[in-house]
């Protein structure tokens, strides 16, 4: 009998799984192996609402597995020692594991390879966590785009994976002790966001029909409106893998709306693959500016916590804390406020995008604060977001602003809520802007030179 092991990462889901499809149809038996990694704990990726979402998800999975006649087994410890002492007391000759971007990803996919050569067990990666695998498609003469829209258009053109099916059954290795699913005690360290969403395939597939029924067909027009809530939610679950993002592609194309919606699954693939040519953009500059960051402590709590004077920054960084989620055009705004306004370093405000964010993916995450800060691949590294403006445009009758301010729900005069005067912020207890957006901008380009 031949047993191979599947070695889950990102990748919480029984539909479109290649690496699960692939042990399915070569082996007799499949172990479906998940890895409490005791270095990701050390590197500090496992915050809060990530780790409540993921045990969730795990626990859904397991559910799924156990409908198809096999089980989740976890292990704790280090990620590629374990999956070899599973390997060893199965008999498992191939290791299958989704392949993915990120230099610790890279680096533990290399150790395990590296191990596992030495005993005889191969490792074999499949595609899975992006549409278009990294590297798919390469610029004449490079070796991954800097710019979207030239690999947009290479993107739609280039061939895609045909989806891998799901399996019906999954046989089991008998007498393989399950290790327990992980529990919100054992990783969860902090206090979570109380209207996060739950974790799992299940909520996850059955939030984009819902969406892609109700909500793809508007969605060129309304994703930029703050209190419309317009755009899918999906993020977190493509971040995890709950959710297949070819699967997602190819179920909304031909549909109303499809296409800006489709683009912005490309601009997620198109930062995995600067990241896998470029992993130091984690956290370097991807271009290096040499920019004068300021250290303005007070300045990053009030931006933290919400409490700025600038109506629609408070709202978009009390949506972080009470639902780890913010709209995609407000973390625009609030990268811009943090870099722009307060010159306060982008790293800073990633880090604590990550802490909060369930849908905190490195990439995704690092890469559009760089956009926005200057320092990435956008052709614009000027380009600055007006708080105000922004909040009329986006927010015009101040609905937003109102559902997460709590200071200003009650104050009238629709969109006059992002202009107020010092005595009705006195009148509500809501603080004076703590600067002057125009001065801000004014010290910002000559910091910069331009």
């Amino acid at each position: 009998m031949t047993v191979g092991i599947v070695a889950l990462t990102r990748d919480l889901r029984v539909h479109d799984h290649p690496a699960l499809a692939a042990a399915v149809a070569e082996h007799d038996a499949v172990v479906v192996l998940f890895v409490v990694d005791e270095r990701v704990a050390e590197v500090g990726f496992r915050p809060a609402n990530r780790a409540a979402f993921l045990v969730e998800s795990l626990a859904d999975l397991d559910a799924s597995l156990r409908d198809r006649d096999n089980a989740l087994v976890v292990r704790r410890g280090v990620w590629q020692d374990e999956i070899l002492r599973v390997a060893a007391a199965t008999g498992a000759t191939v290791i299958h594991c989704s392949d993915d971007v990120s230099a610790f990803a890279r680096g533990r996919i290399e150790r395990l390879r590296a191990a596992a050569s030495g005993v005889g067990v191969e490792v074999r990666t499949h595609d899975g966590v992006t549409v278009l695998p990294a590297g798919a498609v390469r610029p004449t003469g490079g070796d991954h785009f800097k710019v979207f829209t030239p690999y947009y258009r290479q993107w739609l053109e280039a061939p895609w994976r045909r989806v891998a099916p799901t399996p019906k059954r999954i046989p089991a290795v008998e007498g393989l002790e399950s290790g327990g699913l992980p529990t919100f005690a054992e990783l969860v360290d902090g206090p979570t966001s109380p209207a996060r969403v739950a974790g799992g395939e299940t909520a996850a597939r059955a939030r984009f029909t819902a969406w892609r029924r109700s909500g793809l067909a508007g969605y060129g027009d309304a994703h930029d409106d703050l209190p419309g809530a317009a755009t899918s939610q999906l993020a977190p679950y493509l971040h995890l893998g709950c959710l297949s993002p070819l699967e997602l592609a190819l179920g909304a194309q031909g549909r109303a709306g499809a296409e800006p919606w489709v683009r912005q699954l490309c601009w997620r693939d198109f930062y995995h693959q600067v990241l896998a040519a470029r992993p130091d953009a984690s956290w370097a500059d991807f271009k290096h500016r040499n920019d004068p960051w300021i250290e303005d402590a007070a300045g990053l709590a009030a931006w933290q916590e919400g409490r700025t004077g600038f109506p629609v920054v408070d709202a978009a960084m009390r949506q972080l804390l009470h639902e780890g989620y913010m709209h995609n055009r407000a973390r625009m705004i609030v990268a811009s406020f943090l870099t722009k306004d307060l010159g306060i370093d982008w790293r800073v405000g990633a880090r604590h995008f990550l802490r909060w964010l369930t849908d905190g993916d490195l990439a995704n995450n690092n890469l559009n604060w760089q956009w926005t800060a200057g320092t990435g691949t956008d052709t614009n590294p000027h380009r600055i977001f007006n708080p105000t403006v922004q909040g009329q445009r986006f927010d015009p009758k101040g609905v937003y602003v109102r559902r997460y301010v709590a200071e200003l729900a009650e104050v009238p005069g629709g969109g006059a809520v992002h202009t107020l005067g010092p005595l009705e912020r006195a009148a509500v207890g809501y603080p004076e802007p703590i600067l002057d957006h125009h001065e801000a901008i004014a010290e910002y380009r000559a910091r910069r030179g331009v």
